[in-house]
């Protein structure tokens, strides 16, 4: 019987394209946290964690989560547009949004493609893999550490 063991690196399970869909198991791994400083909109706080020191700049790091802010708070904007998408919505029974995609649903497809574009130029070549926060209920913004093995914590 083969054994399916992995005993490489999690950046040696990449693969030869470096493309990732989803980090391998067992790399540590940095939260960021929402910031409800503001109310409940989805925003997440941009205070750079340390356990990044050395594997990333700072600054990239805070462009990719303003902009990353940015999006949710347009898709959450309010506009005449999106008060008669609703008003749509209910004089069809919602039925329309089987054949339109709303607002916000658009603007989740383009923070799923900024995402996958930030990790395959700028994230993974330094060894980090962003998880997309809709994988985590927009809880939190998951950032895999690909050469690094997860530590056990000893209470």
């Amino acid at each position: 019987m083969a054994n399916n063991q992995n005993h490489g690196t999690p950046m040696e399970e990449l693969g030869g394209n470096g493309k990732v869909a989803s980090p391998p198991q067992g790399c540590m791994k940095v939260f960021i946290q929402r910031d409800y400083s503001e109310g409940t909109s989805v925003k997440f706080q941009t205070k750079f964690p340390q356990e990044l020191n050395g594997k990333i700049e700072p600054s990239i790091f805070e462009q990719m989560l303003n902009t990353v802010n940015s999006m949710y708070a347009e898709a959450e904007q309010m506009s005449c547009g999106r008060y008669c998408e609703g008003c749509l919505g209910c004089l069809t029974a919602y039925l329309i949004f089987f054949c339109l995609e709303t607002h916000y649903e658009q603007m989740m497809k383009k923070v799923t493609k900024y995402i996958a574009e930030q990790n395959e130029r700028v994230w993974v070549p330094r060894g980090l893999f962003i998880t997309n926060p809709v994988e985590r209920g927009l809880r939190v913004i998951e950032i895999s550490v690909l050469n690094e093995a997860a530590a056990t914590r000893a209470a």
